[in-house]
This record gives C-alpha cells, structure tokens and sequence, in this order.
C-alpha cells in the first residue's frame, strides 16, 4: 500500500492549445479538489514559467459552475509556454527556483499537461526532485493535436482537430466546385514531423468529398512529380483539391516551406506556415491554373464548436487519472490510452508509461497507411472514426459558445 501523502498539488498547461486541453484541466482540478489528501489546488500560470516565477491561481476560489465549463472552452485557460528547461547537470538555477516553489506551498503532486517536449519538461522535474530528495509525485497528462506521442494509441486534442480537418475539407470541397471555372485549391494543415492531421483530410471521402492529393511528412516530396499529378488531375477533372502537411521535406530534408532556421520556437523547432501559397504558386507558375491556397492555422487547434465528445470524455478521464495514480503512490508517469483490441465496439483503457519513454519522441504516421504517396488507406479510417465521434453538451448565451471566465486569484 502507498504511503499515505498530504500536501498540495500544483497544475501547468504546455506547449499548443487545443480543443480540450481544458477538459484535462478539469479532470484534474476536480479530481484534486475533490481529494483529502490535497490539502491545495494551485494552477500555474503560463505552464513551467508559473511555478519558475511563483504565478500561481488558488482553484478553490473559483466558482464550480465556471469550472465545468472547462470541458467546452478551448485553448489554454490558465496561459501556456513553450520554455526549454536545461539539462539539470548543466543548469540548475530553474530548478531551485521550481523547488523553492513547491516548498512555500507544500506541493507533493505535479501534473503537467502537454505533449513530447513536456513530457520532456515532466521528466526533468521528476529526476530533480528524487535527486534532491524532495517527496513529489509527478505525473504526466498527453496533449496534443499532433498525435505523435510515443506509447499511446492516440492523445486528446487529435480527435476534435480531426474532425474539424475533415469536415472543413469536405466544405472547402464543396465549395471549390460551384464555378463552371476550374480551380487547384492547396489546403495546408499543420504537423511538423507527423502526418496524423493531414491523413485525417481523408476522412473526408465518407462524406463523398475525398481530397484528390494528400501530402504528409512520412513520405520524400517531389515537386516534379507534386506538378505532374496536379496538372494531370485538373486538366482529366476541372479541378483538384490538395492537402499538405506543414512539415512535408524534400529528399534532403529541407522543409518544402523553406523556413529559415532563425525563425524557431522556444523548443528549437522551425516555425513553418506559408506553405500552401508556396505551392499554390507552383502550380501557377507552371500550369496557368486558377488556384486558391488555404491555410488552416490556428483554427484547426481551436474548434472547441465541432470537438469530439469521446475527445472530450478522454481528455478529462487523462486529469482525473493522473490524480488518482498520484494518490495512489505513482510518479514518473505520463497517463496513456490502450485500444481493446478485442472489443468489437470501441474500448479504450488507461494505462501508464514511464515518463523517460515518452520524452522528446515521436510517434510517426504508419507507412503501410499510405497509399502510392498520396492517398491513405482505409485502414486509418477505422484508427480514425471512434475519436471523432459524438457531440458534447454545450452551453450557449446569445446563441454564442459560453466559455468558462475564472478569476484566477494568485495564491498567497
């Protein structure tokens, strides 16, 4: 039996919003609150750098009303970053200042939600504490529209991007068809090193409005050969709809978008964007074509108005899991999904991964998914379907989404 532990609990949000990252929130805060072993519920403000810089909001004042709305409010309610803790070994003044935190307020539980480079962030944490021999559970909570993360099936956020992907493609798809004029449209949709989000375009062809190209990242791009197909489609058709992932490289690596190395994020990583008027450009240079690029930005990350509901119910099960494993002794752990196999309706079960297995690792889409290097397979619709499905409750005023609005007092 795990060693009973009192104290209180402190919660970040990393990296890139989503569509239900603040279901997660709020499996964990009510979870916690809802705990007698945790004595406070803190939420950090603006992820790691809240508990760097002792910004933290006191959960227990806020209304529980306002903080059920959570399960329907998009982005990072408590604020997000994407800081880069350094190696302990090397520096570690961040981490002084972390346990400097943790010990005005008794913290003995962390959670930190988030995706690759979080988990990287988790992990760091959790080393350091043991090191330093202050008693913290540190748990782990998946997040990220990407859906690369190591050792689960899938991560909450990728559900509701797909499905705002899909349904979006089949809207441009319909729309790209009105005019008696032929049109290339270039859909660009985000993913850096993994094609889960493009691939999800494909689901549009169940709605009879399957994208004519899919790019993604797994697969060397050929601009050649991106031009020969495109041009052969628009003059056999009188159109063609086209979809990218934003990190889709050509043979040598280099991303097709030609982002320059200065332009990175806090992580290091390119920031890419643009690269749908890239080759929207292509394709009029060479062919003469009418063509029309569409980026989806930030808006494929956003879509609490078309989430999933099994997104939903998965992410707030991922926060209320990570308590409760916290609670029951468990740290250096990030929550993670298994699919039952066996079950022939969808069943998903919570298990539990060692945080050193996660970080800073990638989670490719399948190879033996993609079809001659622009089409995917039907074997990813049925991955697919179960996460998209199902309508969330939501609340309304004014016919307009009511999001949750917390007064996020700073905890003395």
């Amino acid at each position: 039996m795990a060693k009973l532990l009192k104290g209180a609990c402190i919660f970040g949000q990393s990296g890139g919003p989503t569509a239900v990252i603040n279901s997660s929130a709020y499996g964990v805060i009510k979870t916690a609150l809802e705990s007698e072993n945790i004595t406070k519920v803190l939420g950090a403000e603006h992820g790691i750098l809240g508990v760097i810089n002792d910004r933290l909001f006191d959960m227990s004042k806020e209304d529980s009303y306002e903080l059920s709305l959570l399960l329907n409010t998009p982005s990072s309610e408590l604020g997000s970053s994407r800081y880069k803790l350094a190696d302990p070994e090397k520096d570690d003044s961040d981490y002084k200042k972390i346990l400097d935190t943790f010990k005005k307020y008794d913290v003995r539980y962390f959670f930190f939600n988030g995706g690759n480079d979080s988990m990287d962030t988790c992990n760091k944490i959790s080393r350091y504490m043991e090191k330093v021999g202050y008693e913290c559970r540190v748990m782990g909570v998946p997040k990220t529209i990407d859906n690369d993360l190591a050792l689960t099936d899938h991560c909450p956020g990728y559900g509701s991007a797909a499905k705002y992907i899909a349904t979006s493609v089949c809207e441009v798809y319909k729309d790209s068809k009105v005019y008696n004029t032929g049109t290339v449209v270039v859909i660009e949709i985000m993913g850096r090193h993994a094609g889960w989000l493009a691939a999800a375009s494909s689901l549009a062809e169940l709605a009879g409005c399957k994208p004519d190209l899919i790019y993604l990242p797994e697969i060397p791009f050929d601009m050649d050969k991106f031009i020969e197909d495109t041009s052969r489609i628009y003059n056999e058709t009188g159109n063609c709809l086209v979809c990218v992932s934003e990190g889709i490289c050509f043979e040598d690596g280099s991303f097709v978008s030609n982002a320059k190395p200065s332009a990175t994020d806090g992580f290091g990583h390119a920031q890419l964007g643009g690269l749908s008027a890239i080759l929207a450009n292509e394709i009029k240079v060479k062919t003469g074509a009418k063509v029309r690029p569409i980026e989806f930005s930030l808006l494929q990350r956003a879509a609490a108005h078309i989430a999933s509901k099994t997104d939903v119910e998965e992410a707030f099960m991922a926060g209320k899991a990570a308590v409760e494993a916290a609670l029951e002794g468990k740290t250096g752990f990030m929550v993670a999904f298994r699919r039952d196999e066996n079950s022939k309706e969808y069943k998903c079960n919570l298990t539990y991964v060692p945080l050193a297995e996660v970080a800073n690792k990638e989670k490719k889409f399948p190879l033996e998914w993609i079809e001659n290097g622009t089409q995917v397979k039907s074997e990813f619709f049925d991955y697919a379907l179960p996460l998209i499905q199902g309508e969330p409750e939501r609340v309304y005023e004014n016919s307009l989404p009511r999001y949750a609005r917390l007064k996020k007092e700073l905890a003395k």
